[in-house]
C-alpha cells in the first residue's frame, strides 16, 4: 500500500486523512507546519504539503532535498514557485503544486480557458470575477481565483491584468471581487457581460471531500515519476 506523508494537519490534512483507506493510501504520519526530519519524510513514499505560505516553500525545499515527490497545495507563495520548480528540476525529483486539486476545479480551469479563447473574438463581453470563501481564509483573492484570473489574461488579448477592486472601468482590467461569508467552502463565477446579455460558469464546492480526493489522486499518479506537473497532467487535460 502506498504510504503518503501528511505536512499540515489543519482541516485539509484531517479531510485528507479521513478519505486515504477509500483510495487505498496509508497514512505514514502527519506532522504540523514546520520541522519534519529527513528520515520522516523519507519513510512516505510521497508527502502532500497544506500548511501556511510563509513555511510552504522550506517544506517543499526539505522534500526535495530529501529525494521525496511531494503535492503542495498551499497557497499564497507564488513568489517561490520558480525556485521551487528549479529545485524539483536540479534534484530530478517530482512535484506538483496546484491553487485546487479538486476534479471539478481543474474541470472548470479547461472550461475557463476555452470559453476566454472564445471572447478573444468577441470585444463586446467584458469579463468579471467574484469569488466567495469563508471567514477564515487568510488569503484574498484566492488562490484558485488567481489561476482563473491568469488563464484568461493567457488566453484574451484584451484582458492585460486584474485587480481586486470595486470600481474599475478599464476595459483591460479583469475586476476580481472576494467575498469571505461565514462558513461557504468556495464559489468562484466569472460572468462575461455585453451591452445585451451574460453568460456565466460557476464552480461551488459543498464540502472540502472534493480537495482531499484531488490531492490523493495526484499523490497516487506523482509516484514513480520525476518532473514539475500539474493537476491538467493528473488529469489528461494538457492537450485540451
Amino acid at each position: 500500500m502506498m504510504r503518503v506523508g501528511l505536512l499540515g494537519y489543519g482541516k485539509m490534512g484531517k479531510a485528507i486523512d479521513a478519505l486515504a483507506p477509500r483510495y487505498g493510501v496509508e497514512i505514514a504520519w502527519h506532522a504540523g507546519r514546520t520541522g519534519v526530519p529527513e528520515s520522516l519524510l523519507r519513510s512516505a513514499d510521497v508527502v502532500i504539503e497544506f500548511t501556511r505560505p510563509e513555511a510552504a516553500w522550506g517544506n517543499v525545499q526539505s522534500c526535495l532535498e530529501a529525494g521525496v515527490p511531494v503535492v503542495s497545495g498551499t497557497t499564497g507563495w507564488s513568489a517561490q514557485l520558480s525556485e521551487a520548480y528549479a529545485l524539483c528540476r536540479q534534484r530530478e525529483g517530482a512535484m506538483i503544486w496546484a491553487s485546487n486539486f479538486s476534479v471539478g476545479v481543474n474541470l472548470f480551469f479547461a472550461l475557463n480557458q476555452f470559453l476566454s479563447r472564445l471572447m478573444a473574438d468577441r470585444p463586446e463581453y467584458r469579463p468579471d470575477m467574484t469569488e466567495i470563501h469563508h471567514i477564515h481564509k487568510l488569503d484574498a483573492p484566492s488562490g484558485t481565483a488567481i489561476t482563473l484570473a491568469e488563464q484568461i489574461m493567457a488566453h484574451h488579448p484584451g484582458i492585460g491584468s486584474w485587480r481586486l477592486a470595486e470600481d474599475i472601468t478599464d476595459a483591460g482590467t479583469l475586476p476580481v471581487y472576494a467575498r469571505r461569508e461565514g462558513e461557504a467552502t468556495g464559489t468562484h463565477r466569472i460572468d462575461w457581460r455585453s451591452p445585451i446579455d451574460t453568460i456565466t460558469i460557476e464552480h461551488t464546492a459543498h464540502t472540502r471531500e472534493g480537495f482531499a480526493a484531488g490531492a490523493l489522486l495526484a499523490a497516487r499518479w506523482l509516484r514513480g515519476r520525476k518532473g514539475v506537473f500539474t493537476m491538467a497532467d493528473v488529469l489528461g487535460l494538457t492537450n485540451h
